[in-house]
């Protein structure tokens, strides 16, 4: 467990700060003041949890702080400023402003930009802690098509932008570059009133918010590898991670998928529907798992992979599979991608090769993905599946913790489309409202007159 910072006693809050932290708040202060242009990280050890309390780099901090919260926009910042005090200065060392609300939301996507909507709109103080509106699924989404009610040519950075406007002008507090490094969940005595306890904790460089209500809404945009050269440079201008939100973009035109997944393999099978040809390129050697396994029988070369799913691909026509090939880098231009060059054994003499695939679009699940559920932050404290998506009460969205629930992509949902992240915004945002205001049912958002 987290060591508590802070405690009630007779209505008012008195800090125990252990003399080991205190001892620990002193190196970091000096290592902050004399390294501004490097990061200082300090782990502390409490009942074998890892508790990140510092990892600061003064250089992004000043540029925080000059930026505003509310995405640069003009018209809102004035509105923000009288929102929310701020106070310090850039340049020096700033314990946690400590922020105190009824709804805190982790990750400012479709998802979070719902929930808020919702709850500010019930008069729930509601705060956004996003990291960055600029890197999310949606935010790198050139083009919305199936978004109902917005027109084709918006982009995905415009639909966030509209919600996030929306929720700030009904209340949310929104702020900006809020990276999230741990989160923990106060002791709630008998449980009696949980509703009322201020005891979901979230933790940034900047800010320790105490919340009523925490949800989860980071997106499942996490990797476990780094990047392929080139693969960044061209996210969301021909680099995917969702064939079903891409797909039709790519019609009549060649595409690559890269892994050897079950994911990999269903992400290709929908791209079978639009792309003149796929090459699905597999660093394992597929061919000779599959031969292992008529013979010995259930024998796995990769835990997703399935063969059943593997026969249904290879069946389509416009499938190309480039077996035991790896991608070296993303080729493209200044109009997107242009091609992958691969390597592996791609003639008879055996021997490895390299070769240029000319494509316009690049499905990367082999490297890392970038389809893992964000969850790190959450240090165990709620209940993850097999996959790694968090475990919801598929009714409220509530998660193994009362209070706190999950929404989004971050559930690692086979449906990752933003009309379905936004729906799942709505309703945690009821149930929040059933939960905090001690309701036997969900209160509905109009009136039919």
């Amino acid at each position: 467990m987290v060591p508590s910072v802070g405690k009630r006693r007779n209505g008012s809050v008195r800090s125990i700060v252990p003399s080991f932290l205190k001892m620990a708040l002193i190196v970091s202060s000096i290592m902050l003041i004399l390294h501004a242009d490097s990061t200082a990280s300090l782990i502390l050890q409490k009942n074998g949890v890892s508790m990140m309390l510092f990892n600061w780099n003064l250089e992004r901090r000043a540029w925080s702080q000059q930026h505003s919260r509310t995405g640069g926009r003009p018209e809102l910042q004035q509105q923000s400023r009288q929102q929310r005090r701020r106070h310090g200065s850039s340049t020096g060392l700033q314990m946690m402003e400590e922020l105190i609300c009824d709804v805190a939301i982790v990750g400012g996507g479709p998802a979070g930009c719902t929930c808020a909507l919702y709850t500010s709109r019930a008069d729930l103080k509601t705060i956004i802690l996003d990291k960055n509106p600029a890197v999310g699924a949606l935010a790198i989404t050139s083009h919305i098509a199936n978004y109902p009610g917005v027109d084709r040519s918006m982009s995905g950075a415009e639909l966030l932008e509209q919600m996030k406007v929306q929720a700030i002008q009904y209340g949310t507090e929104y702020y900006d570059r809020a990276q999230v490094f741990l989160i923990d969940i106060e002791d709630e005595g008998d449980g009696s009133n949980s509703n009322e306890l201020h005891n979901k904790v979230v933790y940034t460089p900047d800010y320790k918010v105490k919340a009523r209500a925490l949800v989860l809404a980071t997106g499942a945009m996490g990797r476990s590898l780094p990047f392929l050269p080139g693969e960044e440079e061209f996210l969301g201008s021909g680099v995917s991670y969702c064939a079903t939100c891409d797909g039709a973009f790519y019609r009549g035109s060649e595409v690559a998928v890269y892994g050897a997944t079950r994911e990999a393999m269903d992400e290709a099978l929908f791209l079978t529907k639009f792309a003149s040809t796929v090459h699905w390129i597999t660093p394992t050697d597929v061919l000779s798992c599959l031969e292992r396994n008529k013979i010995m029988k259930k024998v796995e070369c990769n835990a997703n992979f399935d063969e059943e799913g593997y026969q249904a691909l290879t069946a389509q026509p416009n499938v190309k599979h480039w077996n035991k090939a790896r991608i070296l880098n993303v080729l493209g231009d200044a109009s997107g991608v242009t091609g992958v060059t691969i390597k592996g054994i791609l003639g008879e003499d055996g021997e490895q090769q390299e070769q240029v695939i000319p494509v316009e679009g690049a499905f990367i699940y082999g490297a890392g993905g970038g389809s893992k559920p964000i969850t790190e932050f959450c240090q165990g404290k709620v209940e993850l599946d097999e996959s790694g998506g968090v475990v919801v009460d598929r009714d409220t969205l509530e998660t193994s913790v009362k209070g706190v629930f999950a929404i989004g992509d971050i559930r690692n949902t086979a449906y990752k489309q933003v009309v379905v992240a936004a729906a799942d915004g709505c309703i945690a945002a009821m149930s929040i409202e059933k939960f905090l205001k001690g309701r036997n049912r969900v209160k509905v958002d109009w009136i039919h007159k």
